[in-house]
């Protein structure tokens, strides 16, 4: 099994995978990692699981070594972070690749593997983010915009009149009260700053068809309406950091003379996926989503 963390600002994703597929996952408060509560947490996710690999990203620098020394703890190795020095899958064309968010880059993994190129992640998480694989499979850069939540806490915050709204799908079009209102303005308007944005990287790339993928915590409920978003895939980071560790792996193994015998870690991560079926990667509690095919050859 391979253990994957993707430390955010405010929730740390647990995934656990086969080599094919992220089969399960759940969300820890990051704050936990400086309670101390965050190890108990990671060991009740993994139970009897045998881990053969930990990779993770994280844009908390500070919790970033806490993890780490959890995971020496209980691995005996660290874990594969996720860098522009360790990523495989695209290349990056950017002026200063240390400044990209390594969550980021693993989406760009994830969406080039599965989708092609070029392809576009929309990520909604505190920030919405728009991240860019062009036609020769090179992470270009982004797009960033305060986030749905983000705004509309903003609203309320900086106004004394505007209250604090739940953010869900509205049909109407003219608010009848200020909470409609709001929502309105909260989702179509960020549905037409999607749109938009879309529209211009597509002009950008010069292509007429653009993959666009989304994650996130808002993804379903902004993609509802939006058929220019092609997928929504909740676990796409962590199915990035998936792939990013088997690439890792694969080139140290084409680095060095071949292991003989029939107990490395190759073959244990086959053998705990042999009986799980064709390639495919379901979150936790939900019907299986169906595999997409990328168009041309396969980038492990």
């Amino acid at each position: 099994m391979l253990l994957l963390l993707d430390i955010g600002n405010t929730h740390t994703h647990l995934g656990l995978a086969r080599a094919d597929r992220v089969f399960r996952q759940t969300n820890i408060k990051t704050a936990d990692w400086f309670t101390g509560d965050a190890p108990v947490a990671v060991t009740k996710f993994i139970g009897r699981a045998n881990l053969i690999g930990v990779a993770l990203c994280s844009v908390v620098p500070k919790a970033t070594p806490l993890a780490q020394t959890f995971i020496g703890k209980i691995s005996g190795a660290a874990a594969l972070e996720l860098t522009p020095a360790t990523i495989t899958g695209v290349g990056i064309d950017y002026p200063k690749p240390a400044t990209i968010g390594p969550d980021r880059l693993a989406n760009a993994v994830a969406a080039h593997h599965h989708f092609g190129a070029p392809a576009v992640v929309v990520d909604f998480g505190t920030a919405v983010t728009f991240d860019v694989v062009d036609r020769r499979a090179n992470y270009v850069g982004g797009i960033i915009a305060p986030g749905l939540a983000a705004m509309t806490d903003y609203l309320h915050e900086k106004t004394a009149l505007l209250p604090r709204i739940r953010i869900r799908d509205t049909r109407a079009v003219i608010g009848k009260n200020t909470e409609q209102a709001m929502l309105i303005g909260a989702v179509h308007g960020y549905r037409g700053l999607v749109r938009e944005l879309i529209a211009a990287l597509k002009r950008e790339l010069q292509t007429d068809t653009l993959p666009v993928i989304a994650t996130g915590g808002y993804a379903h409920l902004l993609a509802a309406q939006m058929p220019e978003i092609t997928a929504v895939r909740p676990l796409l980071t962590l199915e990035g950091l998936r792939l990013v560790w088997l690439g890792n792996r694969a080139k140290a193994q084409s680095s060095k003379p071949k292991a003989q015998g029939k107990g490395g870690e190759s073959s244990k991560l086959k053998a705990q996926s042999s009986t799980e079926g064709p390639s495919s990667w379901i979150p936790a509690g939900s019907e299986k989503l169906a595999v997409v095919k990328r168009c041309g050859t396969t980038v492990n």
